[in-house]
């Protein structure tokens, strides 16, 4: 009798304390209004969103009288009901009312709650405890700056490969041809400096040409400086000069394009990319000039992270291989690998 196969073990969030353990933006604070819950998943688990008078909650999507979606219910009174049922749950949690017993104190039913933030203009959450705060974006509090949204974009890949990719300068002639680079004259790439605290990941300034480098349309010399908040957000902030002298009256020194995205690992072959956007430009912008070309960009990272393979990012260095463009990616391998990540990894 042949020996029964062996299945490989399921990779799940709490194996990784500093996934399970860390915040991740989960929707954008206007993907959520206050009249439905919203449904989405996290690590592989199913979570619930929902307002009530004193903020967000996020909890396990499962009603525990039978393990009918919550997200499928109604808010009322500060409560969210099952469909099922109609068990309703306070915003701590607890069953509060069973409307087959009214007469009867609830039984001692409690939906698991996880911790929720709401920041920047996105929904934050965590299916442990962090013991660090929601990562900031300073230009959300300055002035200077205009800010934008864009996504959310599903992607069939990898949460790590597409923040990887995020990084990839290298990669923007050919991905993003007369958009972000020229694939007839891709620019010759210096070997950036990458500095790893406490706050993450930094980096040196690396510049580009781009015939359409930000949403002024016009050709700029744009210098990333990029940054790892934490190991599903990320950053940068361009500097942006333009390239054609008629078009110099158009900007000015210190112009900066600055993008963050929030990738929220579904599972670990899954994610939902989340973009938020300043920039402090004298011309006036319009979201919708954001929100283009913020749109064509990442459909077009979306198509080559799903093509990479294997699915999940190797952190052996030995498995891939590296040349000078790939300090940023070489370095956020070792980051990964040093904070014990593991879920989405191999």
């Amino acid at each position: 009798m042949s020996a029964p196969s062996v299945q490989p073990r399921r990779a799940t969030a709490e194996a990784d304390p500093t996934l399970f353990n860390d915040w991740h933006a989960v929707a954008f604070s206007s993907e959520l209004g206050h009249a439905a819950p919203l449904a989405t998943k996290l690590l592989g688990e199913d979570v619930v969103l929902w307002r009530s008078s004193d903020g967000v909650h996020a909890w396990e999507d499962r009603c525990p009288h039978r393990g009918v979606p919550l997200s499928r219910g109604q808010i009322g009174g500060d409560c969210l009901a099952c469909p099922y049922h109609g068990w309703r749950y306070d915003r701590a949690g607890d069953c509060v009312h069973v409307p087959s017993a009214p007469d009867l104190p609830p039984p001692r039913a409690r939906v698991r709650v996880f911790p929720a933030n709401e920041r920047n203009g996105l929904i934050w959450a965590s299916l442990g405890r962090p013991g660090h705060g929601v990562p900031d974006f300073p230009e959300w509090s300055d002035a200077a700056f205009a800010t934008f949204q864009a996504g959310p974009y599903q992607y069939a890949g990898n949460a790590f490969r597409t923040v990887e990719n995020f990084f990839d300068t290298a990669h923007l002639p050919f991905v993003h041809p007369n958009l972000n680079g020229m694939p007839a004259a891709p620019d010759r790439l210096p070997e950036i400096e990458v500095c790893e605290s406490e706050e993450g990941l930094t980096t040196s300034g690396v510049t580009v040409f781009q015939p359409f480098g930000d949403p002024r349309q016009i050709p700029v010399h744009a210098t990333y400086r990029y940054l790892a908040l934490r190991p599903t957000t990320a950053g940068f902030r361009k500097s942006v000069k333009l390239a054609e002298p008629h078009a110099a009256a158009r900007g000015r020194d210190g112009d900066l394009f600055c993008t963050y995205i929030t990738v929220q690992p579904t599972d670990e072959e899954s994610c939902v990319v989340r973009v938020s956007l300043a920039h402090n430009f004298r011309e006036a912008v319009t979201a919708d000039d954001v929100r283009r070309r913020t749109d064509l960009v990442f459909e077009q990272d979306r198509e080559i992270v799903e093509l990479q393979r294997p699915k999940k990012l190797p952190l052996d260095l030995a498995a891939e291989m590296h040349v000078r463009a790939d300090r940023l990616a070489v370095a956020y391998r070792r980051w990964l690998r040093k904070l014990n990540v593991t879920y989405g990894t191999i």
